[in-house]
């Protein structure tokens, strides 16, 4: 049986210690790496191709070296021998689950004399050495999207007062296909970063695992290299579409290679081309960049089969997953504390929550339509969002049946402990309660004002009250608000009291003004 083929250069290693070192086939053998048997072979196919010197050996080619030893193989010589399509096996890679390994054993049923495994992959990384940085990097299909804004603004004038405002460009490139999304927004901020991370979405017409931002101070809330903190409600739309929010580690240039060369491609193709236009409006500038997109991923690659569409729709497209029903809605997220009134306070009305989580504090999602809570990861409680300032939402089933952990807090008790202060602080206590769906309700600006004592007086307070109630002016900021400008220390002014008009047949009435016909 033949041993195993080698290498030209390891045949020339196992000759010149056999001829030049003087070796017995068995240290030669253990020198180079083979077997005792191997070194044999080759000393006796060496011989009878009329070689008998190491200098001899070194005279010639690895190509005729090798067809000198091995004539019966009739192998052709090595620039005759097809090593691969390079450019389909890159494309091939991006798709799940193909390996080098795989591609290699394909191609040796193809060229049964083929390249060995470790020199096919040694001409593959060449050939992809002579590639750009981001053509060269390999990304699973539907695996990553890149994301970031574009350096450059571009100016929109407003027509009716010709005020000049910057747009800012964002810039989405998946990692497999290098197909590009990009639109014009006012800012970078939160709620223009979420919305153009929906149109993209929308526009791949799918979503991928992994979404990659540079540190943005709207996506990441911590840079960090190891464990940044996405913003809450960044991760509350990675939930609500399925995907891993993955930041661009810090001083890591390759991480974010993807998008800033494709952010300089749509600086190049897009807004190099709009330059010497000029726009009136966001939605014209959105139009062109639109229109300009169209050419980008339509155009072919230089070194690579395709162009970013068609590589998008064959590799990537099928792959992507599946957009919920809905899109996303833009949610902000607060915290508020639970009150004695098991209310929570947020831009200025007040929402109820189950009594029992009074004294917590609790993670509140903002829509522009609904508002929830959260305690410790759980909803527990939804409103709809109402814009009426020092108002109350109320749902029966938050309120405890009889004041279990609270009953002391109840409206007969605020009232009595009002009228400690005062009478006119117990009549304000008692209206506020009154004005209320709920008495409850009433419970905070009531100890508002019985806390005002601490800093004015309990005096002070009374007579504010007292001139509160004369002016109905009943709420804690008017008491607040007499107090602090002083006028609980002015006397009251008595209205004047209802006198009858004077009746005289020299003073004219009304009526005299509306008659026709006046005495000379």
């Amino acid at each position: 049986m033949p041993a195993r083929r080698l290498s030209v250069k390891k045949i020339r290693e196992v000759l010149r210690l056999l001829w030049s070192c003087g070796l017995s086939e068995r240290q030669a053998g253990r020198g180079s790496g083979v077997g005792r048997s191997t070194a044999a072979e080759y000393r006796e196919r060496a011989g009878a191709a009329g070689l008998s010197t190491f200098e001899e050996v070194e005279a010639l080619g690895e190509e005729e070296l090798e067809l000198r030893l091995f004539p019966e193989a009739g192998l052709a010589p090595r620039r005759e021998r097809r090593a691969g399509d390079w450019p389909v096996v890159h494309e091939e890679l991006k798709r799940k689950g193909v390996t080098l390994q795989l591609l290699w054993e394909e191609y040796r049923v193809a060229e049964p004399l083929g390249y060995s495994y470790s020199r096919w992959c040694e001409l593959y990384g060449e050939w992809r050495g002579k590639l750009g940085l981001v053509m060269r990097q390999s990304h699973k299909a539907g695996e990553k999207l890149f994301v970031d804004y574009a350096g450059p603004t571009v100016p929109v004038i407003d027509g009716a007062t010709g005020e000049v405002r910057e747009a800012q460009v964002f810039v989405a490139v998946l990692g497999a296909s290098n197909y590009t999304f990009a639109e014009a927004t006012w800012t970078q901020t939160l709620p223009d970063w979420m919305g153009s991370h929906v149109r993209a979405f929308g526009f791949l017409g799918g979503v991928p695992e992994l979404v990659v931002p540079d540190n943005l101070k709207s996506g990441v809330s911590r840079a960090c290299r190891y464990e940044p903190d996405v913003n809450p409600t960044y991760q509350d739309l990675a939930t609500h579409y399925g995907v891993a929010v993955i930041p661009a580690r810090a001083v890591k240039p390759r991480d974010k290679a993807k998008v800033e060369v494709g952010v300089q491609v749509v600086e190049r193709w897009i807004l190099a081309r709009l330059r010497k236009r000029t726009f009136f409006s966001l939605a014209e500038l959105n139009e062109a960049i639109r229109d300009l997109l169209v050419g980008l991923n339509d155009r072919p690659f230089k070194k690579l089969p395709g162009s970013r569409r068609s590589v998008f729709l064959e590799v990537e497209r099928p792959v992507l997953r599946a957009l919920p029903i809905t899109p996303y809605e833009y949610a902000d997220w607060k915290k508020a504390k639970v009150n004695i009134d098991y209310h929570v306070e947020v831009d200025g009305h007040y929402y109820s929550v189950p009594y029992q989580l009074v004294g917590e504090t609790l993670d509140v999602r903002l829509t522009a339509r609904t508002i929830e809570c959260f305690s410790k990861e759980k909803r527990v409680a939804s409103h709809g969002r109402s814009r009426e300032k020092g108002r109350h939402t109320t749902v029966a089933e938050h309120m405890p049946r009889a004041h279990r952990e609270h009953a002391e807090w109840t409206p007969e008790r605020v009232v009595r402990w009002a009228g400690e202060t005062g009478p006119s602080v117990a009549a304000v206590v008692k209206r506020i309660m009154e004005s209320r769906i709920h008495p409850q309700q009433g419970f905070r600006p009531s100890l508002g004002i019985l806390r005002l004592g601490k800093r004015y007086g309990s005096d002070r307070v009374e007579a504010a009250c007292r001139r509160a109630l004369a002016c109905e002016a009943i709420s804690f900021r008017s008491i607040k608000s007499i107090l602090e400008k002083g006028l609980d220390r002015q006397p009251l002014v008595a209205p004047p009291p209802d006198v009858p008009p004077i009746a005289h047949e020299n003073i004219r009435g009304a009526g005299y003004f509306d008659s026709e016909v006046r005495p000379c």
